[in-house]
C-alpha cells in the first residue's frame, strides 16, 4: 500500500515538474541557443531531485539548501502559472500579439515570484508574538496567574540556525515567562547541524521561573539511541517529557506525550492515571489530534504545533480539513486547545498565508 502511494506521488510530482519546467521554457526557449536546452534539462533534474536527496542523505548540506529553495519556487510557480495561462488564453481574444503577451506574462511571473519570495522570507524569519488568555476553573495555590510562553516547530537545521535560535531566546526572555513549553519538532530531521551550530548553548540562555519543558515531534528523529537524542536536547537546559508527567511547584501538572508516529506511545488514559485531577492539567502533544479524548481525560489546556498553518497558502485549507483545530484557539467543553503555526519552517524558508510566531498564554486560575 505504501509503495503504491509512493509511486503515485512520484508520478504526480514528475508531471507537475514537467508542467512548470515546460512553461518556463516556452517563455525563454526561442531566445536561447540549442545547447542551453540540455543544460536546462540537467538543471531541472538536479533541482527537482535535490529536495529528496537532501532529506534522504545525511550531511548533504548543498542538496538540503538547494532543495529547500527549489520547493519554494516550485510551489509558488504552481500557484502563479495556471492563472497566467488562463490570462494568456483570454488575451487571444484581443488584438494584442501573442509574442507581446507571452513576454509580458514572463515578466509578470518573474516579478510575482521575486515579490512572493521576499514577502515569504520576511514572514518566516520575523516571528510575531501572539497572545491568548485562558481561564481554568481550578485553584492554584502558588499563583492565580501563569505566564506560559510556547514555541514549536523550530526545525533547527541548515536554514534555521544560530541567528534564528538567538532571536527565539531574545523574544522569549522579553516576555518574562513563568514557564516555557516546546511542543515538538525542535530539530529538522538531522541532529548534527543542531550540535555543530551550538543551538543547545544558545537555548540554555532562556530564563523562566519553572524552566523549559518540551516533547518530541515527528521530525525529532535520530538513527541512534533515542536516549542520546534526548540527552543532547537537554543540554540546552530543557526537560524532555517522553510519555511522562511532572507536577510543578505542587501547583499544576504537565503531561508530555511521545509523538503520534511513535508505535510505543502510551494511551493518554495511562499517562493521567493516578494524577491529582484537582490540579490544572496541561498537555503537550505535538500533533493536535484527539481533542475529544483529551477532554474526556480531564485535560484543561492542550498545546500543539505541527500544522504550520499550511505554511504556504492555500495549504491552510488542507490543514483546516485534517485537524479540528489547525491553528489558534478552540474550546471543546472544558478543554482549551491552542495550536501554534510554529516559530520556524519546514523545507522552504517561506511563509505565505501564515507567519512565524511565539505564543504567550496568560492562564487565569479560578476558585
Amino acid at each position: 500500500m505504501f509503495v503504491l502511494i509512493g509511486i503515485t506521488a512520484l508520478i504526480l510530482y514528475s508531471l507537475l515538474v514537467f508542467y512548470v519546467s515546460r512553461s518556463c521554457w516556452s517563455w525563454m526557449g526561442g531566445k536561447t541557443p540549442v545547447w542551453f536546452k540540455y543544460v536546462y534539462i540537467g538543471l531541472i533534474v538536479l533541482l527537482s531531485t535535490s529536495f529528496l536527496l537532501g532529506r534522504i542523505g545525511e550531511g548533504l548540506v548543498m542538496f538540503q539548501i538547494l532543495g529547500a529553495y527549489w520547493m519554494a519556487v516550485f510551489c509558488l510557480l504552481l500557484l502563479v502559472l495556471p492563472i497566467v495561462h488562463v490570462c494568456l488564453w483570454l488575451l487571444r481574444l484581443t488584438k494584442l500579439s501573442r509574442s507581446t503577451a507571452k513576454a509580458g506574462a514572463g515578466l509578470v511571473v518573474l516579478a510575482t515570484l521575486l515579490t512572493a519570495i521576499a514577502y515569504g522570507t520576511f514572514n518566516a524569519y520575523n516571528p510575531i508574538v501572539r497572545e491568548y488568555r485562558v481561564e481554568i476553573p481550578k485553584p492554584n495555590p502558588a499563583a492565580q496567574q501563569l505566564n506560559i510562553v510556547m514555541a514549536a516547530d523550530m526545525h533547527f537545521g541548515q536554514l534555521s540556525g544560530r541567528q534564528h535560535a538567538m532571536r527565539l531566546v531574545e523574544q522569549i526572555n522579553a516576555l518574562q515567562p513563568d514557564i516555557v513549553l516546546f511542543p515538538g519538532d525542535i530539530v529538522d530531521d538531522d541532529l548534527r547541524p543542531y550540535e555543530e551550530k551550538g543551538i543547545d548553548d544558545i537555548l540554555s540562555g532562556i530564563s523562566a521561573r519553572y524552566g523549559v519543558y518540551a516533547v518530541l515531534g515527528n521530525h525529532d528523529r535520530y538513527r541512534g539511541q533515542m536516549d542520546h537524542f534526548i540527552d543532547v536536547l537537554e543540554q540546552g537546559n530543557m526537560t524532555i517529557l517522553y510519555d511522562e508527567a511532572v507536577t510543578i511547584d505542587d501547583s499544576f501538572t504537565l503531561i508530555g506525550r511521545k509523538d503520534r508516529i511513535d508505535r510505543e506511545r502510551a494511551p493518554l488514559s495511562e499517562l493521567v492515571a493516578g494524577i491529582d485531577a484537582s490540579k490544572p492539567l496541561i498537555l503537550l502533544d505535538h500533533q493536535p489530534y484527539d481533542l475529544d479524548i483529551a477532554e474526556q481525560e480531564g485535560i484543561d489546556l492542550m498545546l500543539s504545533g505541527h500544522t504550520h498553518r499550511g505554511q504556504i497558502a492555500p495549504a491552510h485549507l488542507i490543514t483546516g480539513l485534517l485537524f479540528e483545530n489547525d491553528w489558534g484557539y478552540l474550546q471543546k467543553g472544558s478543554l482549551h486547545s491552542i495550536v501554534t503555526s510554529g516559530f520556524g519552517f519546514w523545507g522552504p524558508p517561506i511563509r505565505i498565508g501564515s507567519r512565524s510566531e511565539i505564543v504567550q498564554i496568560q492562564v487565569i486560575f479560578l476558585e
